[in-house]
């Protein structure tokens, strides 16, 4: 049984909604007895994903909860190898009209920020991650937003990534300093990295 279910979760890209649970011919008493048994765990009301020893990656979640979410911030950073910390939440820029209930959820841990509508399109781009196609923040975005809000961010983290910029062959200098005039970061950019520039 277990490895049809999981079979089944795997169509899915390892989230089902109820709907689809009860297509698949999983009724109400099924689905109870499945999560009492562990073999699946509610991610939110009407969403299900398959837990067995090799669960499956956050990012299915991630994309089918939060289409509007790009990766952000620390999980950005950590995307591009400009840190070695793993975050411990998922961090997520969606627009500031965006309603903030729908990120009171117990998994997968994900950090919201809030964007107005002018800046949150800048330097959105397409990776993949864990074989899903994600949003994320391209590299001169990302370090834009660290030196915007580099007061919430650990130092060591904050140098590390500025460091690791530096030295990456893919940065386009031009893009980060058109960004930094679209985002009112120029000054900081001028004094953290003009030396580099």
């Amino acid at each position: 049984m277990d490895d049809s279910l999981k079979t089944v979760f795997e169509r899915y890209g390892g989230l089902m909604k109820t709907a689809e649970l009860k297509a698949e011919g999983f009724y109400y008493k099924k689905i109870q007895q499945l999560l009492k048994e562990g073999a699946i765990e509610q991610v939110r009301r009407g969403y299900y994903q398959y837990s067995g020893e090799d669960s499956f990656s956050d990012i299915p979640a991630i994309t089918t909860l939060f289409p509007d979410g790009v990766i952000c911030m620390e999980s950005a950073l950590d995307y591009y190898g400009y840190t070695d910390r793993t975050p411990a939440a998922w961090h997520l820029a969606v627009d500031n009209k965006s309603t903030r209930t729908r990120f009171y959820i117990d998994y997968p841990i994900v950090r919201p920020h809030f964007v107005s509508g002018d800046r949150y399109p800048v330097g959105i781009e397409e990776a993949e991650i864990d074989g899903r196609h994600v949003k994320i923040y391209d590299r001169e975005r990302t370090i834009c937003d660290l030196l915007l809000h580099r007061n919430k961010v650990d130092g060591e983290v904050f140098n590390v990534a500025i460091q690791r910029y530096v030295q990456d062959p893919n940065k386009v200098a031009a893009r980060l300093m058109k960004y930094a005039k679209l985002l009112h970061v120029e000054k900081k950019v001028r004094e953290v990295l003009g030396v580099w520039l």
